[in-house]
């Protein structure tokens, strides 16, 4: 006589996913295989995901890639390695994308608000100050901010409200009476003619002024004509209503001369 051998066929009757393991003659026991669970007979897959999040970081996703096995990946707006993930601020990383004269703050996850700074105005993203900090930050009109600046006058940089026509700064470096000016010590009241206070004058509200007063005292005459806003029939605005928080101001293609 021979023992029968009760994993001979068919695994025993045991699971494809489980191991038939002779015992005694004609008897066998079915045993999952690892990463597999059940009595041997029925084996499922082993999900690690469904205890602990799989040991995952609480802030990551647990994905079941075999018969006990998974990996963890951060969820939106958190990095690291899956077991360990810290929370990314939007703002830690070039203010969050707001204006550097904005205040950045996370709300939530992969959101932030911006908001602009006391003394700024503005959506946040694009902030702005008073019209002589305004004057600086664009090279269109940085030559006037250094003409003031080096004759220390600082009229537009109180409360205001200011209208201020700006003579391109190509215009300024490329006329040759600014230097006679200069050398005269005229260019002072040159400067104050092209500035208006008391003031906050839009293109639009332009359209409808035939005269202001400047702040060296004398008529600034305003003409409107084919879509053009033209002072003492001369200088044509070309970039206007720059708004800044005490006025704004208009960049003109020639220097007015009092």
């Amino acid at each position: 006589c021979s023992a029968i051998d009760a994993c001979g066929s068919s695994n025993g009757g045991c699971s494809s996913k489980a191991e038939c393991r002779r015992t005694t003659p004609g008897n066998r026991a079915c045993v999952c295989r690892a990463g597999y669970t059940g009595d041997g007979i029925v084996c499922l897959e082993i999900n690690p995901c469904l205890v602990n999040n799989g040991g995952c970081d609480r802030n990551a996703e647990c994905t079941q890639t075999g018969p006990n096995q998974a990996v963890c990946n951060c969820l939106k707006g958190y990095s690291g390695d899956g077991n360990t993930c810290t929370y990314i601020s939007l703002c830690s990383q070039n203010n969050g994308g707001c204006s550097e004269f904005a205040i950045c703050n996370d709300t939530e996850l992969t959101e932030r608000t911006c908001t602009c700074k006391p003394d700024y105005i503005g959506d946040g993203f694009n902030c702005r100050g008073n019209i002589f900090q305004e004057l600086l930050k664009d090279s269109n009109t940085s030559r006037f901010y250094f003409h003031l600046e080096a004759l220390s006058i600082r009229d537009i940089s109180g409360p205001g409200p200011f209208t201020l026509f700006v003579p391109h700064s190509d215009v300024l470096n490329g006329d040759p009476r600014v230097k006679d000016w200069i050398a005269k010590g005229v260019m002072p009241q040159v400067l104050r003619y092209h500035m208006v206070g008391c003031a906050n004058l839009l293109y639009n509200d332009l359209t409808a002024i035939t005269n202001i007063t400047s702040l060296h005292g004398d008529l600034i005459h305003i003409s409107y004509s084919q879509n053009s806003l033209v002072l003492n029939n001369k200088a044509e605005i070309i970039l206007s209503d720059a708004v800044g928080t005490n006025g704004v101001i208009h960049v003109i293609n020639q220097i007015l001369v009092p």
